[in-house]
C-alpha cells in the first residue's frame, strides 16, 4: 500500500474505538487443542489450585492464563462463563485452560449426568 508520494499508507481502521485486532490463533499460538486434549465441555467447573497464588509473577503465562486463574481462584467458574467474562471465543478458552491444567495451576470439574429414566424410581410417563 502506498500513496501518490511513494510513502507507505497507514492502514485505515474501521472502528478507531477498537484499536488493533488481535487474531484469537495468536493467543493460542496457533493451536487448536492443548497437548493432552482435555475433555472441556460447556459446563466443565475450572477451580484455581491452591498453590496458585503468584501468577502475575510468573513469565511464561500469557494476560489471558492470570486473568483465567484469578477469575476461578475466589469462584469456581464454567468454561461457559470464563468465555463469557473474557469475551474470547470458547476454542481458545479451551486451549488456554487446558495449558493450566498441565502447569497444574487449575483443575477442572465435570457435573455428573443425572441417572437415566430407567434407574429412577419415579418416571413421567
Amino acid at each position: 500500500m502506498s500513496d501518490d508520494d511513494g510513502q507507505a499508507a497507514m492502514p485505515h481502521w474501521f472502528d478507531d474505538d477498537a484499536g488493533p485486532v488481535v487474531r484469537p490463533y495468536a493467543m493460542t499460538r496457533g493451536r487448536t487443542t492443548s497437548p493432552a486434549q482435555h475433555r472441556l465441555d460447556l459446563i466443565a467447573v475450572v477451580i484455581a489450585e491452591s498453590h496458585a497464588e503468584e501468577t502475575e509473577a510468573d513469565q511464561t503465562l500469557s494476560p489471558e492464563h492470570v486473568d483465567i486463574v484469578g477469575l476461578c481462584r475466589d469462584t469456581p467458574q464454567s468454561v461457559a462463563e470464563l468465555a463469557a467474562e473474557l469475551d474470547l471465543p470458547i476454542g481458545v478458552i479451551r486451549v488456554l485452560i487446558g495449558d493450566l491444567v498441565d502447569d497444574q495451576l487449575v483443575h477442572v470439574t465435570r457435573p455428573v449426568p443425572p441417572p437415566s429414566c430407567r434407574t429412577r424410581v419415579f418416571c413421567a410417563t
